[in-house]
């Protein structure tokens, strides 16, 4: 099969899948106790017939089916409503602070990849010695860690105690120097964990391939170490890393949500946090249905880049 045949297969394929997410999404923020009429309600002055005005207003009278079939047909649209509390465009609040989310998380993934890699096949080269061990310690540190409370400990020594970063971010651009030196902080803190898991992974890939016959035939050639790891056994090996790769998005998108937490930053996941306390559900149902679909579409670009890395793979 082509990979154009593919790509189209698995499109439509997604079809059936991104419906699902729908259905999954919009179910699980109608089990959520509580409702966005009755966290409004609370802040003025109820007056009869108000509460089944504002039902009426929201769609919230109607069938779990409507409400479903109504949101399934403006969310096709990118329409996602105005938010409950603050009577905003859900597009234009969650457009606002994306570039933020996405800097974030692309730092992070860059940390994790860039640290990753690099480490893991050193300690591959290494494998048994001390170098490898100690690896294996870093690794084991680094998943056991949690995001939040290593975002803490680098506020408090390198914000409070040494004062080289702010501990609240600037009013600033996007990819403006005050921002870029801010988000070093909560990209280290994101990307640390996915690092030291990618680091594992490309150890024992490298290490299971380093043992196979076209390495030692490629040595017998007279082809350097350097040019047998970085061009045969490397590539071979980023298969099962770039898998590992594309399920790692999702924690660092799940991540971010308690990191922006933690660092003030702006992002799509503190706005979800304040979508969740206030029963915002138009704006909860656009961001987890945003991250879902992400996750989605990594998984397919993961795919499209195996017969990249292995030519032997024919889809």
């Amino acid at each position: 099969m082509s990979l154009q045949r593919y790509l189209i297969k698995r499109l439509l394929v997604m079809i059936p899948v991104l419906f699902g997410v729908t259905l999954l999404t919009f179910s699980l923020t109608k089990m959520l106790p509580g409702s966005p009429v009755d966290y409004i309600l609370q802040f003025q002055e109820t007056t009869p017939g108000l509460r089944d005005q504002l039902r009426a207003q929201f769609n919230l009278d109607e069938p779990v089916y409507i409400q479903y079939w109504l949101w399934l047909r403006d969310a096709v649209m990118l329409d996602f409503g105005d938010s409950l509390i603050s009577d905003r465009s859900v597009s234009g609040a969650i457009l606002t602070r994306l570039p933020k989310t996405l800097l974030l998380g692309f730092m992070g993934f860059a940390i994790a990849i860039s640290i990753g890699i690099p480490l893991g096949v050193i300690a591959a080269i290494n494998n048994g010695n001390t170098v490898d061990e100690a690896s294996r310690v870093a690794a084991l540190i680094g998943i056991a860690t949690p995001n939040f409370w290593l975002g803490l400990m680098l506020l408090l020594v390198f914000s409070v105690q040494l004062g080289l970063f702010r501990v609240i971010p600037p009013d600033k651009a996007v990819l403006s120097p005050a921002m870029l030196k801010f988000v070093i902080l909560p990209a280290i803190t994101l990307g640390t964990a996915s690092s030291a898991l990618i680091m594992r992974l490309t150890r024992s890939s490298m290490v299971e391939e380093l043992n196979k016959d076209y390495v030692r035939t490629a040595k017998a050639k007279g082809l350097s170490e350097r040019t047998v790891i970085v061009k045969h056994v490397l590539r071979n090996s980023m298969v099962s890393v770039v898998t590992v790769a594309a399920i790692q998005v999702a924690f660092i998108v799940n991540g971010s949500v308690v990191v922006e937490q933690v660092f003030s930053w702006p992002g799509v996941g503190r706005l979800l946090i304040d979508a969740i306390t206030q029963r915002d559900l138009p704006v909860l149902q656009a961001i987890v249905l945003m991250i879902a679909v992400t996750i989605v579409f990594v998984n397919l670009v993961a795919d499209l880049l195996y017969s990249w890395l292995d030519p032997r793979i024919r889809y």
